[in-house]
């Protein structure tokens, strides 16, 4: 079967059919601007679901949001984000951990403040979002070479690894059986069912947890009692300048992970992505100002996403559109929250045990490609010390700041390696 053709707007809605729809070659992936056929697009937007679930609803429960405010906002911004990158960057925008530091911080002056800081941290970065579009995706490159992006890429994933290890270590016996299982399927499954390893060893492992008793009873009961339908609570912010400054820094944070998010997807799918950076960074900064307006809490790029885009092949948009259409679905559902929540801590510690490795995989092929030359002093150390501030999760505090390991490891590598760079010259030029 030859692929049929379909009419791609500036939106980005409309896809190429991949081959038969139904296979994918060795070697090959599924483009941003293709899809399979709708079946197993569906399925794989429901994968993507799952992937995002846990974290983006994990942030709001810890820092006292709206859960469904939180989860309506996130679809709404994964469409806007689609949008605004013209079809062209795969992506889920779900809650952004960076976040609950400042906004634990602040918890004693009140929502409306904390609220008005996530609104200052996306028009913040709408800002830069502009600034990068108009002096084009050559500042990336400047900014951010393959040495820089692999390392903020590679630390962005591994620096998770302590979460899936704490959530793997709380119930090992599920935890084995959903690693094992998403392993298995993912390996010998066939076609599809192959495709979907993380979402069905999810399921196995949550169904082998209900038998073994692994499931929290507080929370399968608050699923016996959540209403099937409700109208996620919006709420308005206001503006305190001593939480604004607070939150602010978590703007840097948000800046590598967009930048990270698109460097990794451009060395998945082997097309550059630079000239859309800007459009990522304002979509991600209008999609927080949109949840800072209402209620819910600020977004970035996911890497749980990513993970599961690097073990399917798939980078369709259209799997995203179908993923954004469910959370904002399910935001009216406290019925479908709850029957999540009820997913134990073995089964993610499980799942994110690969999908979290895969990320931090995708960090070290940026160098690969990139042929980054870690003979060179400068590409070696500043690497170095940026994957270890990332692994070992750094976290220091400026005046009434905490910047955790992203951000340190991010703003390392930022910082020291064109000034690394420039003294290079220095050695480079007494040594001749």
């Amino acid at each position: 079967m030859t692929k049929r053709e379909t009419t791609t707007g500036a939106s980005g809605i409309g896809w190429t059919v991949h081959g038969d729809g139904k296979r994918i070659a060795d070697g090959a992936v599924v483009g941003p601007d293709e899809r399979l056929s709708w079946p197993r697009t569906i399925g794989i937007g429901m994968q993507h679901v799952i992937a995002m679930f846990g974290a983006t609803l994990l942030v709001p429960t810890i820092t006292g949001f709206p859960v469904t405010t939180t989860l309506l906002f996130s679809g709404i911004g994964t469409a806007l984000f689609l949008i605004i990158t013209k079809g062209r960057i795969p992506s889920y925008l779900g809650s952004s951990f960076a976040f609950i530091a400042p906004l634990t911080a602040s918890a004693g002056s009140g929502p409306a403040a904390q609220l008005g800081a996530v609104m200052a941290v996306g028009i913040v970065l709408m800002l830069i979002g502009v600034a990068v579009r108009v002096i084009g995706g050559r500042v990336i490159d400047a900014v951010m070479p393959p040495v820089v992006t692999g390392a903020v890429v590679a630390l962005i994933g591994l620096n998770l690894a302590p979460t899936a290890a704490g959530s793997y270590q709380s119930q090992p016996l599920i935890a084995t059986v959903t690693l094992f299982s998403i392993l298995l399927v993912t390996v010998v499954g066939p076609g599809l069912l192959g495709r979907l390893g993380i979402l069905v060893g999810v399921v196995i492992g949550w169904v082998f947890a209900a038998i073994y008793g692994g499931l929290d009873s507080e929370r399968v009961t608050a699923l016996r009692e959540a209403d099937w339908f409700g109208v996620p609570s919006l709420h308005g912010p206001s503006f305190d300048w001593s939480v604004i400054v607070l939150a602010l820094p978590v703007v840097i944070v948000l800046v590598a992970e967009n930048v990270g998010h698109v460097k990794a997807v451009s060395a998945m799918t082997g097309k550059s992505l630079d000239d859309l950076a800007g459009n990522a960074l304002f979509a991600d900064g209008l999609a927080t100002t949109l949840a800072g307006a209402g209620g819910g809490s600020g977004t970035t790029t996911y890497a749980e996403n990513i993970g599961v885009m690097a073990a399917t092949r798939v980078y369709s948009t259209a799997a995203y559109w179908v993923a954004a259409a469910t959370a904002v679905v399910l935001a009216f559902s406290p019925k479908f929250g709850a029957l999540v929540f009820t997913v134990p801590n073995g089964v993610i510690g499980g799942a994110t045990m690969v999908l979290y490795g895969l990320i931090g995989i995708l960090g070290v092929r940026i160098w690969m490609e990139a042929k980054v030359d870690f003979t060179d002093p400068v590409n070696l150390t500043v690497a170095a010390a940026a994957l270890v501030a990332g692994i070992g999760n750094l976290t220091l505090t400026i005046g009434s700041v905490e910047l955790g390991g992203i951000a340190w490891g991010s703003i390392g590598i930022l910082v020291a390696y064109p000034v690394m760079r420039y003294l290079a010259k220095f050695r480079t030029s007494s040594n001749s």
